[in-house]
């Protein structure tokens, strides 16, 4: 992913933003005012080290973007492993995830998102190990140290916590109305005996506390101890994610047309010759994000009718991540908010494809077909390759592309 990341050799789109705010950072003195207030500082932090450690440039803006990347396709490997307790199934979900283009493109450009998405599938991982668990301590806690990383990143990284919170909180509720299936078993997603041992104070330890002191920590180096600075950055920040825009912007997009992807964002489109131009485009790989789409009715369906955990898992933290942006009073929303569900959605693929009787080449079929889709994109998805004005009119299948 390293590969031809310093091009452009300027800012684009939204690294206007927070390239300058990391470089604040490295300030002796903070100034004031504080730029881009509206958003947790750990990932501008992140992107201040790097410029740091690799100068003021292309690559030091751009490179701990790609390092999360990396990390979260490691992640969906351990989200992987948790659900299927197989390496083969999450080596494909991995390579289905990067091969979806969106962490491809996400994990090129100095933006936050990445930076939550790597910190919320670690945080997840955590979770689905620990579910199975009768004593999933250990791993709550450490789900509850990642997702206020990823919080502190983007409060978007809420979202995966939101749903852990959601899932524990049902679950005993269950247990506490004594509920049961009349034919329970190992696989369904909830059984009375689930974590025994698992008390209220270590709910709130790992889901509540834990997150809590991690986030806040983050803006330490900016305001010191200061209650009053901690408290003001919150309410700065809530304020300016709550509110209702109303400018408008040319790809922006409401959150029910991301899964069937209506509406691409164009990151760069730069003419670099007489018929050449170096484009960026967030889209995602229809390959694969159509294509999940089935998948998770059939996740759906299994778990309705035979309560399967790995199932419930999946739509969880699909539905979770996704459907919290319906909640928003925003109406100004983009694809690339789409990309946790989008990512995810690897799992549910490959569920269905190694669900029953499929044979084993269906699922690395798919992941090679997933591969070409990537490969026909990468005119669109790297700028350093470039491609020409008919390709790239190729590439826009649909009117609301362009």
């Amino acid at each position: 992913m390293l590969v031809g990341v310093t091009t452009p050799e300027k800012f684009y789109f939204d690294e206007v933003h927070y390239v300058p705010a990391a470089r604040q950072m490295l300030e002796p003195v903070m100034p004031n005012p504080v730029l881009n207030p509206m958003h947790p500082p750990l990932a501008k932090q992140l992107i201040a080290l790097s410029i740091r450690s690799f100068g003021d440039g292309p690559l030091g803006w751009r490179y701990p973007g790609v390092l999360f990347g990396a990390l979260s396709i490691v992640a969906v490997y351990l989200c992987g492993l948790a659900l299927f307790a197989k390496p083969g199934p999450a080596v494909a979900a991995s390579l289905i995830a990067f091969f979806n283009q969106m962490l491809f493109v996400q994990s090129r450009i100095a933006m936050l998102d990445i930076f939550a998405l790597a910190f919320g599938l670690f945080g997840i991982a955590a979770f689905m190990h620990g579910f199975r668990q009768a004593r999933p301590h250990l791993a709550f806690a450490l789900a509850g140290l990642a997702f206020g990383l990823a919080a502190a990143c983007k409060w978007s990284g809420l979202f995966a916590l939101a749903v852990c919170i959601v899932i524990v909180a049902a679950i005993r509720l269950m247990q506490g109305w004594r509920t049961q299936f009349a034919d329970g078993r190992d696989g369904d997603w909830y059984r009375p005996g689930l974590w025994p041992d698992f008390r209220y104070y270590h709910f709130a330890a790992c889901f509540v506390l834990l997150p809590a002191v991690v986030y806040l920590a983050t803006f330490v180096p900016l305001h010191g101890l200061s209650a009053s600075g901690l408290v003001e950055a919150q309410r700065r920040i809530f304020s300016d994610n709550t509110t209702t825009a109303i400018a408008g912007h040319t790809y922006m997009s409401a959150w029910p047309s991301w899964p069937l992807l209506v509406r691409p964002v164009w990151y760069l489109f730069d003419k670099i010759g007489d018929d050449r131009i170096a484009a960026v485009v967030l889209l995602g790989n229809p390959v694969v994000l159509w294509a999940a789409l089935p998948a998770l009715a059939i996740c759906l369906r299994d778990w309705i009718v035979t309560r399967r955990a790995d199932a419930f898992l999946v739509l969880a933290f699909y539905f979770g991540p996704y459907l919290a942006w319906a909640l928003l009073p925003r109406t100004l929303g983009f694809l690339y908010y789409y990309l946790p569900a989008a990512t995810f959605a690897s799992l549910a693929l490959v569920y269905v494809l190694r669900r029953g009787n499929s044979p084993r080449w269906l699922l690395w079929a798919f992941v090679a077909v997933a591969c070409a889709g990537f490969a026909a994109m990468l005119p669109i998805s790297a700028a350093f390759v470039g491609t020409s004005m008919e390709t790239f009119v190729r590439l826009m299948l649909f009117q609301s592309w362009i």
